[in-house]
Formats: C-alpha cells, structure tokens, sequence
C-alpha cells in the first residue's frame, strides 16, 4: 500500500492526495528510502517521476542532513566507574598482559595495601564519575571524548593518592576533565586544567559540574582548594614563558597528548618552561641508565617511593599509547634536546585494574612516564 500522503492514478501516474508540510523525524529516514526506492523503479521503466516527488525526496534529503550535522556536535552522557577490589584478601593486579589474583602479600614479594585500604577508595568500593562527551571522535570532536590512556592516568592517581596528595597539579590537554577529577578526589591542594579548544574548555566545565565541583577562569595561583577546579584556555603554539608564569605545579600530567607528532615542539617547550619553574638542589640526583627498547634515550627505574620524585622539583606523568615508534623517537628526541629526562614506569608501577567491566579498553599497549627536568 502506498504512503497515505500519495497514490497512483488510473494512468499509472504517482499523485499527491495532500502534500506534508512537515515530515516527522521518526518517519523521515523511511520516507526518504521509499522515495528513492520509488523514483529508482519508476525511471528504470522510463516512467515519468512528478516533479513534486523530486521536490519532496530533495527536502527530505536535506533536513536529515542538518539533523546529521546537529548530531555531530550533540552529547552523550556516560558514568565511568571505577571498582575498587576488595583489600582483605585478594586484588587485582597487572603483570605485564596477565592478571594476578594472589593474596596481597604475595605479589612481587611486597606487601601492598588493599584497594580497600587506599584513601582514594570510597566506603562503596565505587567511584561513579559522569562525564558529557562526544562520540565522533573521528569528526575532529577529539577533545569531547574519552581517550584510553586518560583511564590509565586516572587509574593511576587513584592507585597511588599518596602522591597527587597535597600537591599543585597541572593538566595539558584535560580533554572532558576526567583526570581533574580524580586528581581532585583524592584531595590535589590545586587542579588545573587546561585546553586549547574553547568548546572543549566548556564541555570540561560542564562535566567539572556534574561531579559536584566548581570551576574558575582566573589565573591566580594564590589560593588552594580541592572541590575548586582552575579551566585555562591554553593553545600549545601560543603558549609563552611569562604566559605560563602565573602556574608553578608540583606535578604536571598528560593522557593521549603524543599522537600529532606536528605539535611535540610546542608541547615540549611547555614541558620544559614548567618543569624548570622550580629548580631544587640537582646536584644529589642519580638517576639510572638502564635502557628502554624502544629507544635509548628513555630509561627505566624502579622508584620504590614515586612521592620523592617530587621532592627534587617538578616531574611530569604521561600516559600514552604508542601508535607509531618514528612519532615516538621523535618525542624522544626532542626532550632529549630540551634537556629533560624520561622514565618509564609501565612495569614498576602499574596502577590497580579499576575498570574490569570496561571490555574494550586494553592496557597492554599503554605505556606509562615520568618527564622531569635534568638541571
């Protein structure tokens, strides 16, 4: 049976009964494949198409793709949850690819406090955190979704609170703010987040909100409080020296910020700028030269006591994935050149697994760093 708004003629010819002014969108993507469909099969017989079904199928093909475009930059909200184990017996605990669920004092021959006696853990085991973000990640709405290293960064903070404690942190590249919050939950003295996009900057807020913290737009660096969250706009390229003097972090942190190897240069030199804001006695440093595989400029060490590092001045965390080893080298290359050091922490330090649920996100290619200055 044909559509109620059409019917054929005795000669075959497709009429209007009454003309829609307005399709509704539930009924408009089968209205524009029948069309399709209709004019399709009428002009395979060399039938005559009505000028009006061409007009009609044009305006139905152009409202759905304004609705397209709406829905590109339009948001879905999602909870990540992270679980914290049980820490009277047994937890979670990544060796390389595997999982280990040995009792607690048995991993690595170190006795680990359970995720239940971590401060970061909440009496529920859980840690709900909304998020608005987008998920046309690859219609350039990067900065509006939720790239897997910044779960491994925020599984980290979680892991080890102790060390973002009481501390003045600084996020390059915050994206949807998921890594502030953490960083606030575990009671950072002051969390600022920054981002080169404005729409990004205000979507961050947006989810800032929804997890019950208020954000400023200032630059002041005077005041210190943890359900506070500083949102900066911050393009790498235009970043300056006495632009960035209005931040002295303690700790500077960065998730999936090495993929466009077009902007390492400026992203180092604001590593640089910041990481040598504070110079402290350098002269009692050692560090280690075990070599990584990946290149020799990037050591390993086995830092037993991760909150000293801060102590000696600032020090940066990176989680990354390295998608391609030439992008990376570069990276390498450049803090090389920029006269800071790189450490990997991947193997010493892995974070508890808090999101077991979480199917498609995978560890196992993510690396984890320390950058800090040399001088």
């Amino acid at each position: 049976m044909a559509p109620p708004h059409l019917r054929l003629s005795r000669h075959g010819t497709l009429r209007f009964s009454r003309f829609p002014c307005q399709v509704g969108k539930a009924y408009a993507p089968y209205l524009r494949n029948f069309l399709k469909k209709l004019i399709v099969e009428v002009e395979s017989i060399h039938g005559e198409v009505l000028d009006e079904i061409y007009e009609l199928y044009a305006d139905i093909i152009t409202s759905l793709k304004d609705d397209q475009f709406v829905e590109k930059s339009m948001r879905v909200h999602k909870t990540i949850t992270f679980l914290f184990p049980d820490g009277n017996n047994y937890y979670l605990y990544d060796v390389g690819n595997s999982i280990s669920d040995q009792p607690i004092s048995l991993v690595d021959d170190l006795v680990i406090l359970g995720c239940i006696d971590l401060p970061s853990c909440p009496k529920s085991r859980k840690l709900m955190v909304p998020l608005q973000c987008s998920l046309n990640m690859l219609e350039g709405d990067t900065g509006c979704s939720i790239w897997p290293s910044s779960l491994l960064l925020s599984e980290f903070i979680l892991s080890f609170p102790e060390i973002f404690s009481n501390k003045s942190c600084f996020e390059v590249g915050s994206g949807v703010g998921l890594v502030g919050i953490c960083l606030a939950h575990v009671k950072a003295s002051k969390v600022t987040l920054t981002d080169g996009d404005h729409l990004t900057l205000a979507n961050m807020r947006s989810n800032l909100e929804l997890n019950q913290l208020s954000t400023d737009t200032s630059l002041l660096e005077s005041y210190e409080d943890p359900n506070v969250v500083q949102c900066v706009h911050l393009p790498w390229e235009s970043a300056s020296e006495s632009g960035l003097s209005a931040f002295v972090p303690e700790i500077i942190l960065g998730a999936d910020i090495l993929y466009d190897r077009s902007c390492f240069p400026d992203l180092v030199r604001i590593l640089a700028i910041l990481l040598n804001r504070r110079k402290s006695d350098s002269s009692s440093r050692k560090e280690s030269t075990k070599g990584f595989t990946l290149d020799t400029k990037c050591n390993t060490n086995d830092l037993n006591d991760l909150t000293a590092v801060t102590s000696k001045g600032p020090v940066a965390y990176i989680a990354t994935v390295i998608r391609n080893i030439d992008t990376f080298n570069y990276f390498l290359s450049l803090v090389e050149q920029a006269n800071l050091s790189i450490t990997d922490l991947t193997e010493a330090k892995m974070p508890f697994n808090l999101l077991p649920y979480m199917q498609s996100y995978d560890r196992s290619n993510m690396r984890l760093f320390t950058v800090s200055s040399k001088a």
